[in-house]
């Protein structure tokens, strides 16, 4: 009977040292990216490549993301934060430090933006440039011109902020970003005021919230991404988006035989640029599948494919030879030097200017 028993241990132990075996062999990966904003077959052929079971979910704001991090657990190997957040959740200790040795193709990844992109990391100790890009102006040509006539001020935010303009444009539909961290300091901008400000006085924020309490009756919705399939199928006229979102707008239509009509303008006033970033959570289950899936992005032909196919420019110098001469080509995509001067980062808020801003965004979103 003793004997018997000591077997059944023996088996017992067996067993469940082969299933933490199991466990640790298991080869999966968890990522958590922006809507619309990889290629149809990255995932596929990174798995195909590695062996690696990819459960692939989407977000469409920076603060859903932030939520599920800074609740902690979020599940999640892969995360893409914009830079400007990335800052702050550096600093909650949201992220684990890269191991650069781990990812021999870093080598690929463009120096100048990664330079840019230490103001929000250091050294660029937890993360780096995937693709980046401007918020401008989406608007369908045709219908502009039918409501405002040929001098409508599509290249200028005077086709959003005049009242004139908006109102007449509310029958062919107008929408802006859900996103109030970049969508006010638009409006801080068009009055003069300082819209890389940490730390944006009570005043400031209240002249961006009086602005849009102007033009509010006449937005259609706020939204961060339905407005691509909406434009594409001329369901709306303008909309206040991400350069790659428009651009995948435009493709859409153009796909579906041309009748609509989509095109992106930076203002000429200016605008806000963005760079989303690859970071690994601190609490990462599937660590080395992290870093198999991010040398893979470095990879200059799957940046490429990436870039060709969501038309935001990416972080890999060593692709752009590849991507689409029409892309690069496109100032809208890729901007000249002169655009470039206009353009401004989104700052790391404080906490406190941040909760100012949600509280003002709230109140524009009710109209009240």
């Amino acid at each position: 009977m003793k004997k018997f028993g000591k077997s059944l241990l023996a088996l017992s132990l067996m067993g469940v040292m082969a299933g933490a075996a199991q466990a640790q062999d298991k080869k999966e990966l968890h990522v958590y990216n922006w809507s619309d904003y990889i290629a149809a077959d990255t995932i596929s052929k990174f798995e195909k490549e590695t062996g690696i079971k990819v459960v692939y979910d989407v977000f469409d704001a920076n603060e859903t993301l932030e939520a599920k991090l800074l609740a902690g657990k979020s599940g999640y190997d892969i995360v893409v934060p914009s830079n400007n957040f990335l800052a702050k959740q550096i600093k909650a200790k949201v992220y684990q430090p890269l191991d650069k040795s781990k990812l021999p193709n870093w080598k690929n990844l463009d120096t100048n933006l990664l330079k840019t992109v230490e103001v929000s990391d250091p050294g660029n100790q937890y993360a780096f440039p995937y693709m980046w890009g401007s918020i401008g102006i989406g608007y369908n040509p045709d219908k502009v011109k039918a409501v405002l006539g040929d001098d409508a001020p599509v290249d200028s935010w005077d086709l959003l902020f005049k009242p004139e303009n908006i109102e007449k444009l509310k029958s062919c539909g107008v929408t802006v970003l859900d996103s109030p961290t970049e969508v006010l300091p638009i409006a801080m901008h068009y009055q003069g005021l300082k819209p890389d400000n940490a730390d944006p006085s009570a005043s400031d924020i209240k002249a961006a919230e009086e602005l849009f309490l102007k033009i509010r009756p006449y937005i259609t919705y706020f939204h961060s991404s339905k407005y691509i399939s909406d434009l594409a199928n001329g369901n709306i006229c303008v909309a206040v988006g991400y350069s790659g979102d428009v651009y995948q707008a435009k493709s859409r239509a153009e796909e579906a035989g041309g009748k609509v009509k989509v095109a992106y303008n930076i203002p000429k006033e200016g605008a806000g640029t963005f760079f989303d970033m690859i970071a690994v959570p601190a609490d990462a289950e599937n660590v080395e599948s992290a870093y198999a899936f991010m040398n893979f992005l470095m990879k200059p032909e799957i940046m490429a494919e990436i870039t060709n196919e969501v038309q935001f420019p990416n972080g890999n110098a060593a692709a752009t030879p590849l991507v689409d001469e029409s892309l690069r080509n496109d100032p809208g995509i890729y901007p000249t030097e002169e655009i470039m001067a206009k353009l401004y980062a989104f700052p790391d808020l404080t906490p406190k200017a941040q909760r100012a801003m949600t509280r003002s965004w709230t109140k524009i979103k009710s109209g009240k």
